[in-house]
């Protein structure tokens, strides 16, 4: 007989992986941010290139962090196996 998880558990599951993909999101932003800053000043770029850049780099990481959820069902966003 299969046994399903309570619904406390599936809240503090979903809970965990969503502390743990926001903190990837806004790390990775402000990670593409600073490193967009920082090319864009010597070739005398917009800060808008910047954010745009943060911008692609926080989407792309919340987009692995969903695959990582739909491949593994755990409380990380990351995609290594035991996370």
């Amino acid at each position: 007989m299969t046994s399903f998880p309570t619904g406390q558990t599936v809240v503090k599951t979903a809970a965990t992986y969503g502390k743990d993909l926001l903190e990837r999101v806004l790390a990775t932003f402000l990670q593409s941010f600073l490193a967009g800053i920082v090319v864009t000043q010597p070739l005398d770029g917009s800060m808008w290139y910047a954010a745009l850049a943060g911008g692609v780099g926080a989407v792309l990481a919340l987009v692995k962090g969903l695959i990582a959820r739909v491949r593994d069902v755990t409380n990380s966003a990351s995609l290594a196996k035991g996370v």
